[in-house]
Formats: C-alpha cells, sequence, structure tokens
C-alpha cells in the first residue's frame, strides 16, 4: 500500500513522537530529565522505514514550548491521537509501525532511572500509551 504524507502529517508524527518523550523528560524533572530525552530521542531517531525517515527529518516545525507539563500535554497528546488516525486510515501496518517506535522510546527513556520509574513517570506513560490507543 502506497501513503502520501503532507508536510502538515510529517509534523504531525514528529510532534507526537518527540512531544512524547519531551512530555517524560519534564514528568521525570526529579530525575535526569536531560538522559530521559537524551535515551528517548535515540530511540526515535534509531527507527527505520518510512516512520524512520519522517522522524530523521529536520525537526524545527516542532512547537513543544509549553510553559507546563500541563500545556506540552494538552498539545502532545492529541496529536500522538492525530498522528495514530492519520496513518490508521492510509496504511494500519505504519499505524503499528508508528506506536511501536514511539512505545520503544518510552522504554528507553524510563530505562534511565534505577529500579520502577516515579509515579509521575509512570502515569504520564500511561497517558500517553492512552493517546496512541484512542485513534
Amino acid at each position: 500500500m502506497s501513503i502520501t504524507l503532507t508536510d502538515q502529517d510529517k509534523t504531525t508524527l514528529r510532534t507526537a513522537a518527540y512531544g512524547a518523550v519531551t512530555l517524560l523528560s519534564a514528568a521525570g524533572a526529579a530525575g535526569s530529565p536531560h538522559k530521559i530525552a537524551t535515551e528517548g530521542s535515540i530511540a526515535l531517531a534509531s527507527a527505520t522505514g518510512l516512520i524512520g525517515h519522517v522522524l530523521a527529518e529536520k525537526t524545527r516545525d516542532i512547537n513543544l514550548n509549553g510553559k507546563s507539563v500541563a500545556e506540552l500535554a494538552d498539545h502532545v497528546l492529541p496529536a500522538l491521537t492525530a498522528a495514530m488516525s492519520l496513518l490508521k486510515q492510509q496504511d494500519p501496518a505504519e499505524a503499528g509501525n508508528f506506536r511501536n517506535t514511539v512505545l520503544v522510546a518510552i522504554d528507553a527513556a524510563t530505562h534511565t532511572h534505577q529500579g520502577e520509574p516515579s509515579p509521575t513517570l509512570a502515569e504520564m506513560t500511561r497517558k500517553i500509551t492512552e493517546a496512541l490507543d484512542a485513534a
């Protein structure tokens, strides 16, 4: 199946994926937000296929300038759902690839902590997963 993504579609995918990592970083501020962001971003940059190509493109078009975790979540969580909806309409396999890519990034980011993630980080992970599954 052929998939066609507009520039806006690609921006939505990048905002959703990198936004999820940014949310985890903001939620894990008591730990090591830099390490969370780094590990999650490396996982996203390692994606393959169409999703990998989209996530590897420039990210200057992403607007993740929320002043609080809540503002950031208000922007990112709907972007995750929109990205999944968009991909499910065009190619369900790519939707699955995107979902798995984001979940791998979440896993990489949350394993930067010793032991179990904090309750705040666990709750943000749950919200991200729910947004991915809402489509």
